[in-house]
């Protein structure tokens, strides 16, 4: 379908194509629209536009690329009366997210060969890897019903973190409603992944504080430069790609008799009071909590690698929760005077200064939005500004692709990838099998947060700085 991108505010352009109920909102710099070429994603929102009960804006974030229904990197807000809700706007990997770690540790006493050290420390204690599964044998056996009621709480509870860990994640780490019936056998039989990172860009990274942006909010929020911090980022794992695989098929199958025809199958959908709606909402809430829980455990065996390697008291190091955020996710939310769902797809929330949301800790500041690049370049903490009401309170949540994973292994070679990770430490079995994580397969991630800033919808507090990376092998993301 062809369409045109028209400037209408600064790094905001309005999406036209045929004759869309709604607007269409894309955020990009001068920069990133020169070299803007993702025409099919622009025809996803379009496509998403089309969908009964959106409320607009449909968004395209500037890390948007084409994903599978909804672009990565798409925001689609739905009536939560007489909208519905869609599998593929949510995605496969449910609840793929964020966390990060602050810590009291300079980084100017830790050398290449001790952060090799706590890599090969942690990926002893974390699998890592497409399929994988827990390590322990309890783990594999995990109580789904515990898991579903408590998410992150329930693993907390079970002495696997501290209280305060509960207060500093989105939605406390446990979304209501979530329903283990609600999940095929096949999803269920596949809830064996617990404290595993899985493949694609997920990854647990150390790296220092390179630069502090906000000097008053960085200092409230732990984040002192030239000190070390830890990353996690991965999601639900096989249990979340199974839950959308299987309702996205059912939400098709039943289009008609739910009156719910959508444009594609990637954005297949049922009304969100249907049973299939309403099934979907069950059975993806306890991914997210499987994933809340899942970044949980990884916390608790990073901060065990740090307390072994340092041979230092776990509080003397720190390793504090700063927070931990959501990019794959449909909620329930109140905009202005209005319930809608907020599809989020590659997306992160970041409650502005003042959100009933915001967790008391953060409720005067915002709570803070975690934006990894790639496994070797800068990543960032940001917060929402009063004007990101204008995105349904969303930012990006990366760089973004800027080239395919198959055409990554095809151009980058295993020495363009070291190259291109000027000195971080990786650890996998060999580099050659992540050139699809190439740094130069993603967008600048500093163009990128610089978008939102320059927007008004951002105040960035801090710069981070890779120092080594441990990643999985395969496409899982």
């Amino acid at each position: 379908m062809a369409g045109k991108l028209q400037l209408v505010a600064k790094n905001c352009y309005i999406y036209r194509a045929g004759d869309g109920p709604v607007a269409i909102h894309v955020y990009l710099s001068e920069k990133l629209r020169a070299s803007f070429t993702e025409n099919e994603a622009l025809e996803q929102l379009y496509n998403a536009s089309l969908l009964p009960g959106v409320v607009g804006p449909v968004i395209g974030m500037p890390d948007i690329h084409t994903g599978y229904g909804l672009p990565i990197g798409g925001v689609m807000a739905v009536d939560y009366e007489q909208g519905v809700v869609s599998a593929g706007a949510v995605g496969m990997d449910i609840n793929c997210g964020v966390r990060l770690l602050t810590t009291r540790i300079p980084a100017a006493g830790v050398d290449s060969n001790m952060i090799g050290r706590l890599l090969a420390t942690i990926a002893r204690l974390v699998p890592a890897g497409v399929g994988c599964a827990s390590r322990d044998k309890e783990l594999r056996r995990v109580n789904l019903e515990a898991v579903a009621a408590g998410g992150a709480g329930f693993f907390i509870r079970e002495g696997f973190g501290r209280r305060e860990d509960g207060e500093r994640i989105e939605d406390g780490g446990c979304l209501p409603g979530a329903g283990v019936a609600a999940a095929s056998k096949e999803a269920r039989e596949r809830a064996d992944q617990l404290a595993t990172i899985g493949g694609g860009n997920h990854f647990v990274e150390i790296g220092e504080v390179a630069a502090v942006l906000e000097k008053d909010l960085a200092g409230g929020f732990g984040l002192q430069k030239d000190h070390l911090y830890v990353l996690i980022h991965t999601g639900s794992r096989g249990l979340g790609h199974q839950i959308c695989t299987d309702y996205s098929n059912r939400m098709w199958a039943n289009a008609e008799r739910n009156g719910s025809r959508a444009p594609v199958k990637g954005l297949a959908c049922a009304p969100i009071a249907s049973k299939d709606g309403q099934d979907y909402l069950r059975a993806m809430a306890l991914a997210a909590n499987y994933a809340f829980a899942n970044r949980q455990l990884i916390t608790h065996f990073v901060r065990e690698a740090f307390v072994e390697v340092f041979k230092k008291p776990e509080k003397e190091l720190g390793l504090d929760l700063l927070y931990d955020v959501a990019h794959n996710i449909a909620k329930k939310e109140k905009h202005g005077t209005r319930w809608l769902l907020v599809h989020r797809k590659g997306a992160t929330r970041a409650l502005p200064a003042g959100h009933r949301d915001n967790p008391g800790c953060y409720l005067a500041t915002g709570h803070p939005a975690i934006i990894p690049g790639s496994m070797g370049t800068a990543s960032y903490v940001v917060v929402g500004t009063e004007a990101i009401t204008k995105t349904f309170c969303s930012v990006n949540h990366g760089a973004g692709r800027v080239m395919s994973r198959k055409r990554a292994r095809q151009e980058f070679s295993r020495e363009d990838v070291l190259d291109q990770l000027g000195g971080v430490v990786v650890i996998a079995r060999d580099v050659k099998f992540l050139k699809d994580e190439a740094p130069l397969a993603y967008k600048d991630i500093d163009e990128v947060v610089a978008t939102l800033a320059e927007a008004g919808l951002t105040l960035p507090v801090a710069r981070l700085r890779p120092l080594g990376v441990l990643k999985g092998e395969g496409d899982e993301a």
